[in-house]
């Protein structure tokens, strides 16, 4: 059948509406945490993805006529979205140029890059260019244009791209949030000032298939991930690099990922021995989705700005139920199970951190006054 047929039918919205009815499958599955607010939080998850994908597959959908959206927020998660990042992503098509013009701001790490694949297709966002804020040529107020091509230009900010990329992604990230300013970015076709067409029914039939598809793959991809931290529950432990820059990482880089489950009356001592130079590093808590857990309202996560660091130059982390009364707490916000993320960004030296299971009782005598708060 035609799309306009399906479009006229109603078919397409059949299709659609399976496809969503299927992805549900991810949070029922077997290994997944099912406490009621696990669920909840599962069944929101679905519902925040699709937001994204329809962001992502309809309305900015269309490369010819790009424009930045928020492909995660405070209220729409993936993957272990960074609570210090502000994120931006537009779709792009590899046959044409584009042109980013902004301004630096002050934020205090900035990364755009261009990325081939998709969660929806085959499971992979693999990088096919990237710019770092350190190599930009800015003007004396920090404003700026990137060409975002295949070819490189004979002078300015290049963002490479390859024929199959069909995507833009800006990571802007904070120490602080309440001193910093964000990098004001627009993205625009190069060499064309055509107006886009009325809305087709074969835009709209792919844009809804595309969507569907993007939360079932999505929450697969990210499910798949959390059941394969099982084996190193309340570890810390390096990722693989490769799948996570496939799956949409950033180069500059470095990641750990771990489940983590604690019973009311435990906590989980995470220690990183030595801090070393970088431009950036963080530790956050997610649920078992691996969306962060409401940084809004809840303390799930420290930086580079924010840590506590003790005298011999440590860092000592705790995640307990209840507050233990020392620094470098973090909340599990209800949460008996979940996923947590540490990063390192440009590292001289990735440190790898240790972690303890312990009674909440024990928290005082192990820490030995070091973190008090």
């Amino acid at each position: 059948m035609s799309a306009e047929h399906d479009v006229v039918s109603g078919a397409v919205w059949d299709q659609f509406c399976d496809t969503l009815k299927r992805a549900g499958q991810q949070i029922l599955r077997p290994e997944a945490a099912s406490s009621p607010l696990d669920r909840a939080e599962g069944w929101r998850y679905l519902t925040r993805l699709l937001r994204i994908g329809l962001e992502m597959h309809l309305e900015f959908a269309d490369p010819d006529f790009p424009g930045f959206f928020l492909p995660s927020h405070e209220t729409g998660k993936i993957g272990a979205d960074n609570p210090d990042n502000l994120y931006a992503f537009a779709k792009v098509k590899g046959d044409n140029d584009y042109v980013i013009r902004g301004n630096r701001g002050t934020v205090s790490y900035l990364s755009i890059g261009t990325q081939k694949g998709g969660y929806e297709t085959d499971g992979k966002m693999e990088p096919t260019g990237f710019i770092d804020v350190k190599d930009l040529q800015l003007d004396a107020d920090g404003n700026f244009e990137v060409r975002v091509s295949r070819h490189k230009p004979a002078h300015g900010n290049w963002l490479p791209m390859e024929s199959a990329s069909n995507a833009v992604i800006v990571r802007q990230t904070f120490l602080d949030r309440k001193s910093e300013s964000p990098a004001i970015l627009a993205i625009s076709r190069d060499g064309s000032d055509a107006q886009p067409a009325p809305l087709s029914a074969e835009r709209l039939a792919a844009g809804l298939a595309n969507t569907a598809r993007f939360v079932e793959g999505t929450a697969t991809v990210f499910a798949n991930w959390a059941q394969g931290y099982l084996p190193n529950e309340n570890k810390l432990p390096p990722a693989d690099q490769a799948v996570c820059q496939a799956t949409g990482g950033d180069p500059n880089i470095f990641y750990y990922h771990a489940a983590w489950k604690l019973a009311p009356d435990e906590a989980l001592v995470i220690r990183i021995p030595r801090i070393p130079d970088c431009r950036f590093w963080n530790l956050q808590i997610n649920n078992w989705w691996m969306e962060s857990l409401d940084y809004r309202y809840h303390d799930i996560h420290v930086n580079k700005h924010s840590a506590r660091i003790a005298a011999d130059g440590s860092c000592t982390i705790v995640l307990s139920h209840r507050d233990p009364g020392v620094a470098n707490w973090l909340e599990t916000a209800g949460h008996e199970r979940g996923t947590m993320c540490m990063r390192w960004v440009g590292a001289s030296e990735h440190v790898h951190p240790s972690t303890r299971l312990v009674k909440h009782d024990q928290l005082g005598p192990l820490l030995a006054g070091a973190l008090a708060a």
